[in-house]
């Protein structure tokens, strides 16, 4: 699993321009559960992980809305400390998808590597995906207290309107499955990019492979943001 580390230079910026990335399991994520205490004021890195450095050139509605920002103090190591649990669980019953731990969230990548796949120009979910899916399900119910954001992404090839429109398609795709298998639509936001925001290398099949992507972003809600503050004594 990878997990995002903050520079103190984030605090500077309203979007994510650099991050760095170190491999380690969930379980280690000692950094996430202490930063709430020292960093407060951006969810850019989740936008990062989500759609790369390429913020502004394209996709759907105002994801910064939607992500909002860190929470500090005790409060902050409180959230973390269960969204450390949730992604070790997401990890644990999806070996296949790249989780990663990121300020107060988790971001789920799926690629055609990674469980939840969709055939070439097609957006209907497979049995496969279906299996994997259900899993994550299983895990969203579990944790009760988060909204989730879905983003799809396309590769390259086709004209950029017609991936802009599968890239929906299949974000879609996977928010309705969730919401028609007992997720609260209240929980859930969609967005899409088509082939704007590629994290690979186009030239390559493999690269085409990874930027034909779902995100799933998973966000702590009110409930728990205010929950959390609470038992800080915020």
């Amino acid at each position: 699993m990878k997990t995002i580390i903050n520079k103190a230079g984030i605090l500077l910026f309203t979007l994510v321009v650099a991050i760095s990335l170190t491999n380690c399991k969930s379980v280690q994520n000692a950094n996430n559960k202490q930063k709430g205490a020292v960093i407060g004021a951006t969810g850019g890195a989740i936008l990062g992980a989500i759609i790369g450095n390429n913020v502004g050139k394209g996709g759907n509605g105002e994801l910064g809305a939607v992500i909002g920002g860190v929470v500090g103090g005790g409060a902050g190591i409180l959230i973390g400390n269960k969204m450390d649990k949730q992604a070790q669980k997401i990890e644990e019953e999806i070996p296949g998808a790249q989780v990663e731990r990121v300020d107060d969230g988790i971001v789920v990548t799926f690629d055609e590597g990674s469980g939840v796949y969709f055939d070439t120009n097609k957006y209907n979910i497979n049995a496969a995906s279906q299996q994997n899916l259900n899993k994550l399900i299983n895990v969203f119910k579990e944790y009760p207290d988060t909204n989730i954001l879905v983003v799809g992404h396309t590769d390259s090839q086709g004209s950029e309107e017609y991936n802009m429109t599968l890239s929906k398609n299949r974000a879609y795709a996977v928010t309705n499955y969730l919401s028609s298998n007992g997720i609260s639509s209240g929980r859930l936001t969609t967005n899409w990019f088509g082939e704007t925001q590629p994290l690979h290398d186009n030239a390559t099949a493999a690269g085409r492979a990874k930027n034909r992507r779902v995100n799933v972003a998973i966000l702590p809600n009110e409930k728990m943001i205010q929950d959390a503050k609470t038992q800080a004594g915020n």
